[in-house]
């Protein structure tokens, strides 16, 4: 799979680091985007930086020369990870400044999969019709929302939980959770 991962200046580069370290590279391409502001979110958050894989390409946000900023070369997915609402905003208002936004555009405009993953709370009625407006579009929405019945004991495991869905999502395997199972009688 050829996969696109944006990073923003939202709160939650473990999120996004958890994720690259699930994906297997010598199965997936990886390439990585990042908002104006991701590299500060990611020195306070991550302060050894975002470790890669030797594989991933990253690409300038203000260059529209990586090959996923045409249609004719869309990926299989973009994920956002975290996604601030100024940028989820952008994308469900059709802006694209940029190699980030535009990417998004064309992953909607070509019904490949978008996944977003904001991390914002409380939501405003704004939010709330921007998640509706991408929803309409066809992407999907996977808010930062651990859950905790795996009983989770550090907080990249709490983090792994939002991973998996995103990996379920994708349709990649992924070992991070425990699923819910029926009840033992």
């Amino acid at each position: 799979m050829r996969i696109v991962l944006a990073i923003t200046g939202a709160s939650g580069a473990l999120y996004a680091q958890r994720f690259i370290d699930n994906l297997d590279p010598r199965t997936h391409e990886l390439h990585l985007v990042l908002s104006n502001y991701a590299q500060s979110v990611i020195a306070q958050e991550l302060p050894e930086g975002l470790r890669l894989p030797p594989s991933a390409t990253r690409h300038n946000l203000k260059s529209m020369n990586a090959p996923f900023a045409s249609g004719s070369n869309a990926f299989d997915a973009m994920v956002i990870m975290p996604c601030s609402m100024g940028t989820l905003g952008r994308i469900a208002h059709g802006v694209s400044e940029d190699l980030l936004l535009r990417t998004a555009d064309v992953m909607l405009k070509e019904r490949k999969k978008l996944i977003l993953v904001p991390r914002e709370s409380p939501l405003s009625l704004i939010h709330v019709k921007n998640f509706e407006l991408l929803l309409l579009a066809g992407a999907t929405i996977i808010p930062a929302n651990p859950f905790f019945y795996s009983l989770p004991q550090t907080i990249e495991q709490v983090v792994d939980t939002v991973v998996a869905r995103v990996l379920d999502h994708l349709g990649l395997p992924q070992k991070l959770i425990t699923r819910w199972q029926d009840e033992v009688e």
